[in-house]
């Protein structure tokens, strides 16, 4: 197995790798006894982080583990075959795939978890059937009209309608960040495909216990509010250093830019206002107004987590650093 297997389970490749190496899911599963298996902890991680999140959590340091938690998980959702679920877990596991791709694929950043993960762009096309419907275009992308409106329907908003885009030739030019957010409904709908499965017995009793436990994490989850306070002293330190950083006329990195973008609008700012708090002028389109910012992980990835102090250890997302930071200060709601 390798490891862009366990980033990527979702791949005809890794769902080979699984067969090649003849895993027995009942036997995983209850091979470690009735004590831990980190199998069975990394999948309910999957689905809870999921719920709560919108994200998979930390990867496991062995990927063998990574990827194998993956099928445990889907028959932890399929188990509990309960439609909202089933969505959220799919959307998570979509997320965390754009994220890891976006460093994966940037090669400006240099980390040991992502050296030998070897994803190009084409490759990704090429297992979502799309290497003939995307194709480069000056500055940006086009992609054939059919693949647009399959995968631009699951993403709200205005700006995504036909309507409101140039059509020529049957294709539809796009940005590189429109390009992630449509790959990302490709995996969306890749995890969701088949779901509920329909799950042998002996899986069922052998995940009666995480079964449980999503049952009473979902009967908990409630979302989290609408953020609506914009307090700059409270920002997590990766943004405040974003934000430094352009104050002192540096120009952002794309990728940077668009996660700052996407934190400022999260927390309540018009795309008007994030642009101009940010100094980020017209030169991110589209802004991303439909996005959370991305988790600690990828940013640490993109070189952007600094400063780090003692709350960052115990938050996933700089949006989290963001609510607790408010909490505390008494500025919520």
């Amino acid at each position: 197995m390798e490891r862009r297997h366990a980033r990527y389970p979702f791949l005809d490749a890794a769902r080979e790798a699984v067969e090649r190496e003849g895993v027995d899911i009942v036997e995983e599963i209850t091979d470690d006894g009735p004590g831990r298996n980190p199998v069975v902890e990394r999948a309910t991680e999957r689905v809870v982080t999921a719920i709560h999140e919108g994200e998979t959590g930390t990867p496991h340091r062995r990927d063998r583990v990574e990827l194998v938690s993956y099928p445990v998980a889907r028959a932890l959702v399929s188990a509990l075959d309960r439609p909202a679920l089933t969505e959220r877990y799919a959307a998570a596991e979509a997320r965390t795939a754009r994220e890891r791709f976006a460093a994966d694929a940037d090669p400006d950043v240099v980390s040991d978890v992502v050296s030998d993960v070897e994803l190009s762009l084409s490759a990704f096309l090429s297992a979502f059937d799309l290497a003939e419907d995307v194709k480069e275009r000056n500055e940006g992308y086009e992609i054939s009209v059919g693949p647009y409106l399959e995968l631009a329907g699951g993403i709200d908003g205005e700006a995504w309608r036909l309507v409101r885009r140039r059509l020529a030739d049957g294709t539809v030019p796009i940005e590189g960040d429109e390009l992630d957010a449509l790959l990302e409904q490709a995996v969306r709908r890749r995890v969701a495909e088949g779901l509920p499965l329909s799950v042998p017995e002996p899986i069922v009793a052998a995940l009666e216990g995480p079964i449980e436990t999503v049952e009473r994490e979902l009967a908990d989850y409630s979302p989290r509010r609408e953020i609506d306070t914009v307090v700059p002293e409270l920002f997590p330190p990766c943004m405040r250093a974003l934000l430094d950083r352009v104050g002192d006329g540096e120009e952002l990195p794309p990728r940077s830019a668009f996660v700052l973008g996407s934190f400022l609008t999260s927390i309540g700012l018009s795309a008007d206002g994030a642009r101009a708090l940010a100094g980020l002028d017209d030169e991110l389109e589209p802004f991303p107004e439909a996005y959370a910012p991305p988790n600690c992980e990828t940013m640490a990835a993109q070189g952007d987590c600094v400063n780090k102090d003692e709350r960052c250890e115990s938050v996933p997302t700089p949006l989290a650093y963001y609510e607790d930071a408010l909490d505390d200060a008494g500025e919520a709601d």
